[in-house]
């Protein structure tokens, strides 16, 4: 892994069954699927690999250690936690957490959360301006420490969310590319948990015992219009089980002739 010890540390809690052994066994599979299933290995670049404290960053990290001991990840890899400087953040659990697994990182400190404060009014949402000076961060420490790629914890969920968010409230088939290069054309964007299920990702950091932080440090805001797309694609998944896995494989199988983007096909030259 990152030393040359046969188990890394960050496994030490690891249960020894076999549920947890399918679980551990899928959630490598399939990130090593994303990997390879949209190029995201090959071009040799350090990661910064984004750790929040969340239950997705952390499998996103678990995921690519292991990876890099079974030698299929050759990349070197820097841990990043961008503390935004939000309300009764515990700053010293994942340095803490960090330091203890011998994991390269880097902590940093930038008072994002005041200004969002500051240009947001009561009542409107926080994320879309803190969402964008967090990667405006992530990039500048990206290129500060010589990395070509930065590596996000979104997992298929995120992806199925976006997508109906997009097709709801912004009027455009889009979602979360897995693999995204900025407009400067100098960094890479991977999202290598795409084909990972949330509650994947929620049973392996529990098995493992990390240090969960709550997602609510800002102030959990009611009436997302994400947390109402998350809740009809839950009913939609009680009621027809594998419908997630259908709506994603819909995304890999588009058929422009279909649509109505005169842009994307020559209805004209029919």
């Amino acid at each position: 892994m990152l030393d040359n010890n046969p188990i890394h540390p960050i496994f030490n809690d690891a249960p020894n069954t076999l549920e947890f052994r399918k679980l551990r066994k899928r959630i490598i599979r399939k990130t090593k699927e994303a990997l390879d299933t949209f190029s995201m290995v090959g071009r040799d670049c350090k990661w910064l690999v984004c750790l929040s404290g969340g239950k997705d960053s952390y499998t996103l990290l678990a995921a690519l250690i292991e990876l890099k001991w079974r030698g299929v990840f050759p990349m070197e890899i820097l841990v990043c936690n961008l503390d935004q400087g939000q309300p009764n953040f515990p700053s010293k659990i994942l340095p803490n957490f960090l330091k203890k697994n011998n994991i390269p990182h880097i902590i940093e400190y930038q008072d994002t959360y005041s200004i969002v404060k500051d240009k947001i009014p009561n009542g409107k949402t926080f994320c879309s301006l803190c969402s964008r000076l967090r990667r405006g961060n992530l990039y500048r420490i990206a290129r500060e420490n010589g990395c070509g790629a930065i590596a996000l914890g979104h997992h298929k969920d995120d992806i199925l969310e976006t997508f109906f968010m997009n097709l709801f409230h912004g009027g455009k088939l889009a979602s979360m590319p897995p693999k995204l290069l900025n407009d400067e054309k100098d960094l890479y964007v991977f999202r290598p948990l795409s084909l990972i299920d949330e509650i994947d990702c929620s049973n392996f950091c529990q098995a493992l015992k990390f240090p969960i932080i709550p997602c609510d440090l800002c102030g959990s805001q009611e009436g997302l219009q994400r947390t109402q797309v998350k809740e009809l694609l839950s009913q939609w998944e009680r009621k027809s089980p594998g419908r997630k896995n259908v709506l994603l494989k819909a995304m890999t199988n588009v058929n422009p002739s279909h649509l109505l983007d005169s842009g994307l096909f020559d209805f004209a030259n029919i």
